[in-house]
């Protein structure tokens, strides 16, 4: 999950009720335009995004808030010669419960995505046709032309001299698909890196909050001047930065093995890793390797060091994921009904402010993941919940990934639930601790914020309640909780950086 501004899905329906009358019928019309016609691949998805928000590419946004209405459908075997309308008549899945022929009187930015790529799980992945976006003032009715006219090209890493791209075939991943996968990074190379050639360095493997491509890395040496110059200097620590691709089948891949994405520990473990730290001098120890990351880099850093034990020398957490299923945010997986609704019959929220304040329900937030999924259903969406899905479920007959919870009704799966246990990672330190426990000593440095906006601290509690009663030995985990703190924000990679070197230090 990623930080952002959290905005109520609910003015959707107060704004409805303050306009009353004051509604649009927007009609939208597109085409494949003759420029990327010879790019056009006849089966896919296309979007209609209509956003009050300014961003010059509504595509790119699908946070649920009042901001996104999005509206999409499948379309198999699409003529290129022929108009694709968007219009109150068309069967449409939407993010909103709001047609076409009733969007509130205003102004909206306005654009439509075709996308076809599925090797990426992101709508924006290279290959997809979009239109130009255009502003408009809905009042009455309105149609606009948007054709298909551009087409998203892959995103490169910036070019300096510490900055290197690994890209590597994965023959346990390829094996397991039975077709081709890739293996991708970006390394930040310390300061002294050429001028000692004969220097071996310690490992930094950072891993992104949700979806972070490795091209990430590009921050650091084109946008952020303070951290370049710092980086440089003598005040850095001597360590190699390998910032790894979140990318997978169904979302952030989250750098383990699944029954529906596939072997991706063991490719990590066992290929990209002794690749990377043979290439560019790594120890190769696993006193010399370490992880960090923050919300799903949180999570899966904190499940590399529990599941890899061996492999890696320290753990470096925040603001992560779940780590127990019993306060699945708000949701008991083995306990609730149904994963919209509470107990008491509230809508259950699953993104807050720092305040407090709710923000956003759990039946919204996978209403606007169903709108993205190919099969209408979050489980394709290629976003947070598809992820955990792909993770964490068996997979079903139809070949996808098994739901927690009902698309549409919230109904929990008990049998699904009980699959999710074995990545609970309070239930596996607690029902390994025997052989776990040494071998995870001195490793595991944690901070947690207590306003987590997406209601991640509960579930950290419980885990370093669990962690305080152990025994033989005795946990020494260091977990950190700060007062009001939200999502991340105590996370900044000059501070992860030294608190690696310390660590690495404290082996010798």
């Amino acid at each position: 999950m990623i930080k952002t501004a959290f905005l109520s899905i609910a003015c959707v329906f107060q704004l409805i009720i303050q306009s009353q009358a004051q509604t649009g019928s927007l009609t939208v019309t597109t085409s494949v335009a003759e420029e990327v016609l010879k790019d056009f691949k006849s089966d896919g998805r296309i979007f209609l995004f209509v956003s009050t928000s300014r961003m010059s590419q509504p595509r790119k946004n699908t946070w649920p808030s009042h901001n996104n209405m999005i509206f999409a459908t499948n379309l198999k075997g699409w003529n290129p010669g022929k108009l694709f309308t968007f219009n109150s008549e068309a069967q449409l899945t939407k993010s909103v419960d709001i047609p076409l022929n009733e969007i509130p009187a205003g102004n909206y930015t306005v654009q439509v995505l075709w996308v076809q790529n599925r090797e990426e799980s992101n709508i924006n992945a290279p290959g997809n046709l979009y239109s130009e976006s255009v502003q408009i003032n809905l009042n009455g009715e309105q149609s606009v032309v948007l054709p298909l006219k551009i087409k998203t090209e892959p995103q490169e890493l910036a070019e300096h001299p510490l900055l290197k791209e690994v890209n590597i075939k994965s023959k346990v991943l390829s094996k397991w698909w039975k077709k081709e996968k890739r293996l991708k990074a970006a390394v930040l190379l310390p300061a002294s890196f050429y001028d000692e050639p004969n220097r071996k360095y310690p490992v930094r493997y950072n891993i992104a909050g949700y979806g972070g491509r490795y091209t990430r890395a590009n921050s650091y040496v084109q946008w952020n001047k303070s951290f370049l110059d710092w980086w440089q200097s003598d005040e850095a620590p001597q360590i190699i930065n390998v910032f790894l691709d979140g990318e997978g089948p169904f979302g952030d891949c989250y750098q383990l093995d699944s029954d529906n994405s596939g072997p991706y520990g063991k490719a990590l473990t066992t290929e990209l890793i002794p690749y990377i730290e043979e290439q560019f001098r790594g120890w190769g120890t696993p006193e010399s390797r370490f992880v960090d990351g923050c919300s799903t880099g949180g999570w899966v850093s904190l499940a590399l060091q529990l599941f890899y034990p061996d492999f890696f020398g320290g753990c470096f957490s925040y603001s992560a994921d779940p780590v127990d299923l019993e306060n699945f945010q708000l949701i008991n997986i083995y306990r609730d009904e149904n994963a919209y609704t509470n107990e008491y019959g509230y809508l259950r929220p699953i993104v807050r402010g720092n305040s407090g304040e709710p923000v956003v329900s759990q039946k919204d937030f996978i209403q606007f993941e169903n709108v993205l999924g190919w099969n209408d259903t979050y489980t394709t969406s290629g976003g947070q919940f598809s992820a955990f899905t792909a993770l964490y479920s068996p997979k079903g007959k139809d070949g996808l990934p098994r739901p927690l919870f009902h698309p549409q009704t919230g109904e929990i799966d008990r049998e699904v639930a009980e699959h999710w246990r074995k990545y609970d990672l309070k239930h596996y330190v607690e029902a390994n601790w025997k052989k776990l426990g040494p071998k995870i000593r001195g490793k595991i440095w944690i901070w947690m914020g207590d306003m987590d906006n997406f209601y991640l601290n509960p579930a950290m509690r419980a885990f370093d309640k669990m962690l305080q009663k152990m025994e033989n030995p005795k946990s020494d985990a260091i977990i950190q909780f700060s007062p009001m703190s939200g999502h991340c924000d105590g996370y900044n990679d000059r501070d992860v950086l030294m608190q690696i070197n310390e660590k690495w230090k404290s082996y010798f």
